[in-house]
């Protein structure tokens, strides 16, 4: 009886170090970040007499996020499938996380903020953000938590048509003001089924209705991404094409090893807002091939961590809440360096971690932290 008392409390026994390849990972590509929006965003905010303005802002969203990756990372993630018992109804923290950003989305329709023709902001007070970043996250909550309860279940198409119809109506309400967040949030969820089923065959289906779905919609809901679309086939000629030719201008100028960090021309005015999700155009054009280059290989290792934490976690939600953050950080690496190389229609996807955003760099942070958190309960061996 002592020894098998022993082997239970051996077992359970957590291993409480962080995986600090992850975190420096983070930290290294976050603070790059804030060193280009300091490069890509000087001439812009020197207009305003305030030349460390974006930087200010960036470092303060860093700041908030890093706190809360520290917080995040420290708490038991297993809290999310627990039950919060009523009289009536059982639920999970997935399910109040959920239900608050279908809630925050209803929200944004009717008292957002107004920024470029689109209501995509909440403020309150001096408080601002998007609620589609924190759809994200009750995404990979809640596919996680699916998955978890009944894994088998995705093996079936019927199984992942039951799954889909609790995403759906967060997606459709992320749509209606914010296209690219929605591809997003649709795209995590639809990622996290493949990798978590066991029968793969039905998804090429789902692939191609989700395609003609997205096609039609734009052809015949919505005349502004009918225009990318053309922008995007002819963008040498399109008189609305600017920000994707003076793009690739600066991609093609920086060459092999780029014109020096600060030297960049086309951030002067040429790339209206530099410093957002077309920031890797100007890291192309001022450390070049090679710098470019290795963004994409510090991506690359930060999602090979995120695998090797996923493969050891402790059980299977563990695993899907580290397969959840790799979807959602691999599609916005992918389709923001695809736009900007006009490789596909534009669309407004920042570069995680390096475009500006306090908003999108905090809520990634909190992602790193349920990362971490799976980490640390890594049995030893």
């Amino acid at each position: 009886m002592p020894s098998t008392a022993r082997q239970k409390k051996s077992f359970v026994k957590p291993f409480t170090q962080y995986d600090y390849m992850l975190l420096f990972m983070t930290a290294c590509i976050a603070l790059f970040g804030v060193l280009m929006i300091y490069s890509a965003g000087y001439y812009r905010a020197s207009i305003f007499n305030q030349p460390y303005r974006f930087v200010k802002s960036q470092l303060q969203g860093l700041g908030i996020g890093f706190v809360l990756m520290i917080i995040i990372s420290k708490v038991d993630y297993q809290i999310f499938i627990q039950k919060i018992t009523g009289k009536r109804y059982s639920l999970s923290l997935t399910h109040i996380v959920y239900l608050a950003a279908l809630a925050l989305q209803v929200a944004v329709l009717f008292i957002g903020e107004e920024y470029n023709g689109a209501k995509r902001w909440i403020k309150i007070g001096p408080l601002q953000f998007q609620p589609s970043e924190i759809s994200k996250i009750a995404a990979i909550l809640f596919i996680s938590y699916a998955v978890y309860k009944n894994r088998k279940a995705l093996d079936s198409f019927m199984g992942f048509l039951c799954v889909m119809a609790y995403m759906m109506p967060l997606v459709m309400l992320i749509a209606k003001e914010n296209l690219s967040s929605a591809i997003i949030v649709g795209g995590i969820s639809v990622g996290m089924c493949f990798i978590a089923s066991n029968k793969k065959g039905y998804f090429i289906v789902c692939v191609l209705l989700l395609v003609a779905a997205v096609v039609l919609y734009i052809m015949f809901g919505d005349p502004f991404r009918m225009k990318r679309i053309q922008i995007w086939l002819n963008v040498e000629t399109h008189p609305d094409a600017q920000q994707i030719k003076q793009g690739l201008y600066a991609i093609a100028s920086g060459g092999l090893f780029g014109k020096g960090l600060g030297q960049s021309m086309q951030k002067l005015g040429f790339i209206p807002e530099a410093y957002n999700d077309m920031i890797f155009t100007v890291i192309c054009e001022e450390l070049g091939i090679v710098g470019a280059a290795l963004v994409i290989i510090a991506f690359l290792m930060l999602f090979w961590r995120i695998v090797v934490i996923a493969c050891h976690a402790p059980d299977i939600f563990g695993t899907m809440l580290c397969v959840g953050v790799m979807v959602q950080l691999a599609i916005q690496v992918v389709i923001n360096i695809a736009v900007v190389t006009n490789s596909i229609p534009s669309t407004g996807i920042p570069l995680p971690f390096i475009s500006y955003g306090g908003t999108s760099e905090m809520i990634m942070m909190a992602e790193m932290g349920l990362v971490l958190g799976v980490s640390r309960q890594i049995k030893q061996k």
